[in-house]
């Protein structure tokens, strides 16, 4: 079995989760904060990135990140480009960790239009893409967000992520499709029912190709049934959204089939000025509660 079928059968059936370290540029100085880092710790983008990386290496090194519950790990562009003890992120993450990696590629979002944000332009996809095959990165995470319940918009937001998921499998790497609903959305229920008719329309479309999706927990307890259960999803993941741990957690746990794919929720309570004891102790609480849900 090659490592990318190896790595497939992992992420498309293994119990556990995958954990979501891809804060870009902007989200960047918000994620160091909640950490314990304040602005004035750097005085220049690589100086935050630098520390940035930094705690992502911590959390990777901690014996509470390993493959035996989490799946994945989706990574920024500039931390695939570094390091972790002399190997390539990627490389580290799946030989030392066996915890697949997975790239953001997303540009960050546009304007509000007809209650949703579709991504920006991605110039040098292509070039990405390669570069992250040769990096050995399994697959990639691209986010929307809808804000309204609004069928054009959402359409919108499907047909872009659909587009640009073709070049992607194209490229040989799974693609996550990531169309977020807004946890503050006005009518979320009725979102997600739009959202849920386009996907399986477009998933209808696929034919022996299979994506991923993250999906913003539901407001109706199994409600991407549907998705988990087609031919061409490997995973239905879910992110967290804003919610607290405790409370992505309890709606996970209610949506059987999905895994979660956390960010803040994963990192919640760490902090720079923790001893590496008390670091570890606090991701093995967060890892623990999160693949208990994810299993659920």
């Amino acid at each position: 079995m090659s490592t990318f079928e190896e790595q497939r059968a992992k992420v498309g059936s293994a119990k556990g989760f995958i954990a979501a370290l891809d804060q870009s540029g902007g989200s960047t100085p918000k994620a160091l904060k909640l950490y314990g880092i304040e602005d004035d710790a750097w005085s220049d983008d690589e100086g935050m990135f630098d520390l940035i990386h930094e705690m992502r290496v911590r959390i990777m090194r901690s014996p509470a990140f390993s493959g035996d519950r989490i799946l994945g790990a989706i990574l920024f562009e500039n931390t695939m480009d570094r390091s972790v003890d002399g190997q390539s992120t990627a490389s580290y993450l799946w030989r030392e960790k066996r915890v697949v990696p997975f790239l953001k590629v997303d540009k960050g979002l546009a304007d509000a239009v007809d209650g949703a944000q579709v991504m920006k332009p991605m110039p040098g996809l292509s070039e990405l893409l390669e570069k992250a095959k040769a990096a050995g990165i399994f697959g990639t995470k691209m986010r929307s967000v809808i804000k309204e319940a609004d069928p054009v918009g959402i359409a919108a937001v499907v047909d872009q992520q659909l587009e640009v998921a073709g070049q992607i499998l194209a490229a040989g790497l799974v693609p996550i499709i990531e169309p977020e609903v807004d946890i503050h959305c006005a009518d979320k229920a009725a979102a997600e029912a739009l959202l849920l008719e386009l996907l399986m329309t477009a998933l209808d479309g696929l034919g022996d190709a299979q994506v991923m999706l993250k999906l913003t927990l539901p407001e109706k307890d199994g409600f991407y049934s549907p998705c988990i259960a087609h031919d061409s999803v490997l995973r239905v993941v879910a992110l967290s959204g804003g919610y607290s741990r405790e409370e992505a957690n309890t709606r996970l746990a209610a949506n059987g089939g999905m895994v979660a794919s956390f960010s803040r929720a994963l990192t919640e309570g760490l902090s720079a000025q923790q001893s590496d004891q008390d670091f570890d102790a606090a991701l093995d609480t967060a890892v623990s509660s999160i693949f208990a849900a994810s299993i659920t």
